[in-house]
């Protein structure tokens, strides 16, 4: 894959053990609103098209094609250990995932939600978070750090970082969205921004999770400070698929894994 095709975060790719690639929509073979590296199983895509994109992605992480681990997510605080591949059929329904398994690419699909890597490459365990702001609310962040400690990683020694997610500026949120936040999250209210609209807000999703991530003590964390809403030529974006009234969307995948 070419230039453009991925991001890697220097905090991760600095350290020889870590394997790992934000994956742009660029460089697949999907078409029409799908164009053109949807990595969404659930997606309404050709499934073959589907299954070339991810091959593609396995090639850049230098793994073989069925090396790309996903998950059934359901916006949960839920995190799995992988020791193998599953079928796509039987993904667990969860949003996070940890191992220390070489090889395994541990891949958490999205389309405005943050995407997570996390690795600690002194103890060789690495973990992905898909975290939305139910997610980023009800603990997906904490739960993964604690499934590496039990993998044998120290919190002190992780890296992690936050992938391409919807900015504050393109992220509007109704009453309901801001009475749920205030409740859950007191202290948390500087992540609401001004509302375009009355009883509104902008949320700030990559502020909230990079707050959660110091919250859990971790080494190091770090943001790309990428907005997919406002870049449709490098990214995937549920809202502005939305708000363009088109019937589906391609999902982004962001990858991580341990060198054998």
């Amino acid at each position: 894959m070419s230039a453009g095709q991925f991001i890697q975060a220097l905090e991760l790719s600095s350290h020889p053990a870590i394997r790992h690639a934000f994956f742009t929509r660029q460089g697949g073979v999907s078409e029409g609103l799908y164009a053109s590296l949807n990595g969404g199983l659930g997606s309404g895509d050709a499934q073959e098209a589907v299954a070339e994109n991810r091959s593609r992605m396995c090639a850049a992480l230098g793994l073989p094609t069925d090396r790309l681990v996903s998950l059934y997510q359901v916006h949960s605080a839920d995190v799995v250990t992988v020791e193998a591949p599953f079928p796509m059929a039987e993904r667990p329904k969860a949003d996070a995932m940890v191992t220390r398994v070489p090889g395994l690419a541990l891949g958490i699909a999205t389309a405005d939600c943050g995407p997570i890597l996390f690795a600690d490459p002194v103890n060789r365990v690495v973990g992905a978070a898909h975290a939305g702001w139910k997610g980023a609310l009800t603990g997906v962040i904490e739960s993964t750090v604690a499934a590496m400690e039990r993998l044998g990683a120290d919190r002190t020694s992780i890296v992690a970082v936050l992938g391409p997610t919807i900015s504050q500026p393109n992220y509007e949120v109704g009453p309901d969205f801001i009475a749920r936040f205030t409740a859950e999250a007191p202290g948390m209210e500087s992540f609401l921004g001004s509302g375009q609209r009355p009883d509104h807000a902008q949320f700030d999703l990559p502020g909230f999770i990079l707050a959660r991530l110091k919250e859990a003590g971790i080494g190091e964390a770090a943001i790309l400070d990428l907005c997919t809403y406002a870049d449709a030529e490098r990214f995937y974006s549920f809202r502005r698929t939305t708000h363009r009234g088109e019937p589906d969307y391609g999902r982004l995948i962001s990858a991580i894994s341990l060198a054998g």
